[in-house]
């Protein structure tokens, strides 16, 4: 099992329209990469750092998969229509790291 962090880097003047991202695009997101190895996915929000100014982050998605082979062949396979929903929800370009989990 892996998780991949898909973190969306906030800012001033940057848009994010968190009603769509939780309505349409994760439950599409969800749709399409189950049945390839997506076991669930958790949606965090950037609220502050801990001296109290603003996250590096506005919103973290994290998705849990198989492997990271399932992950790249989900991302492969439906990636055009995934990625390509992006501007309907942020004007931002997400950093997205495969992750390991410590044993």
């Amino acid at each position: 099992m892996v998780l991949i962090s898909v973190m969306y880097p906030a800012g001033a003047g940057t848009r994010f329209d968190m009603d769509y991202y939780l309505k349409t695009h994760m439950p599409l997101v969800s749709e399409r990469w189950s049945s390839q190895g997506l076991h669930g996915y958790e949606v965090i929000k950037g609220v502050a750092t801990p001296d109290g100014t603003p996250p590096p982050f506005q919103v973290i998605a994290l998705l849990r998969f198989e492997s990271a082979e399932a992950f790249k062949a989900a991302a492969e396979a439906n990636g055009p229509e995934i990625f390509g929903d992006i501007p309907n929800f942020t004007d931002t370009q997400a950093a997205v790291q495969i992750n390991d989990f410590a044993e």
